[in-house]
This record gives C-alpha cells, sequence and structure tokens, in this order.
C-alpha cells in the first residue's frame, strides 16, 4: 500500500479501500490545516472544518471524475467547509476570544508569517495555496472560482503588501 502513487490509491480509495483514503488523508493533513489556517483562527474552528471535509471527501470520492485532480477536489471541499465555518462565525459573538489570547501560536512572532496572516483573506488564501500548497494559478482559479488574472493580481498585490510589511511598512 505504502509503495503506490497517488492516483493508484485515489482509484483503490475510489473502490473502497478504507485504508487508502487513510493513507490519502494523512498525506494530506498539512496541507489542509495550512489552508484552513489562511481562513479561519481558531484552533477548533479549523478542526471542524478539517473533519467535516475528510467526512465529505469519504463520502463523495466516487464523484471525483479526474484522479490527479484528488487534492484540488480535496481543497475545494475544505475551502467550503472553512467559508460556512466562516460565515457562521461572523454572525456570534464568541467569549472564546478573549482566552485564545494566552494560547496563541509560537510562531506567531515570524516576521514572514505576522504579514501573512495580517492580509486580507482573498490575499491570504491565494498566497496560501500557492506558496504553501503548491497549487498551480489555473487549479487555484478552478478552487476558488475566479479567472486566472484575478489570481496573479492576488498575487501580485499580496507580495507587494508582504514586502511592504516586512521592510517596516504598515499594511493597509
Amino acid at each position: 500500500m505504502f509503495g503506490l502513487n497517488k492516483e493508484d490509491l485515489v482509484y483503490k480509495a475510489k473502490r473502497g479501500n478504507g485504508k487508502a483514503f487513510t493513507k490519502l488523508m494523512d498525506e494530506n493533513l498539512k496541507s489542509m490545516y495550512r489552508v484552513g489556517k489562511g481562513i479561519l483562527t481558531r484552533e477548533d474552528d479549523i478542526e471542524d472544518a478539517i473533519q467535516n471535509t475528510i467526512l465529505k471527501a469519504y463520502l463523495n470520492i466516487k464523484t471525483l471524475k479526474n484522479d490527479e485532480l484528488f487534492k484540488t477536489w480535496l481543497i475545494k471541499i475544505l475551502i467550503n467547509e472553512c467559508n460556512k465555518i466562516y460565515n457562521f462565525n461572523k454572525k456570534c459573538i464568541s467569549f472564546d476570544k478573549v482566552v485564545e489570547e494566552q494560547y496563541k501560536d509560537k510562531y506567531e512572532d515570524f516576521d514572514l508569517k505576522v504579514a501573512v496572516d495580517s492580509l486580507p483573506e482573498d490575499l491570504r488564501l491565494v498566497i496560501t495555496l500557492f506558496y504553501f500548497e503548491d497549487l498551480k494559478i489555473s487549479e487555484i482559479s478552478e478552487v476558488l472560482r475566479i479567472p486566472e488574472g484575478t489570481v496573479k493580481s492576488r498575487l501580485s498585490r499580496a507580495k507587494s503588501k508582504i514586502a511592504e510589511s516586512i521592510n517596516g511598512k504598515e499594511i493597509m
């Protein structure tokens, strides 16, 4: 099972092989976390989005038409789940925000992470998908349902804002 390439694992998972599906999820867990972190801030919300994504992927993997696009398909599901949680949280006032300030990620002091995290969501998501998840511009365009030109301009704006932030200027 471990010697199989991604397409073989997807093929087996689509035919009901639980071990192949589990292996695919293990291989994509870090990517899902990074994308989820790019949209959501609370760890509980990120975990919920990932859990919902895994469940939806498991239930719907037979609908995947192109096995080579498994990761893109999975990230698309995750983004939809994150957006559902994000929109729900916008409507609620969370008492947890006060408590969360005590438990910030120990890596938040890194200049690049701070710069990326301070970007608006649309720019932060494109940067995360392109640089941290190695998705192509065409794949990002498909996942986010925006034109490739929009992806390119968002990448450009995000890079400029990150450079300004790291060089000591305010973002926005």
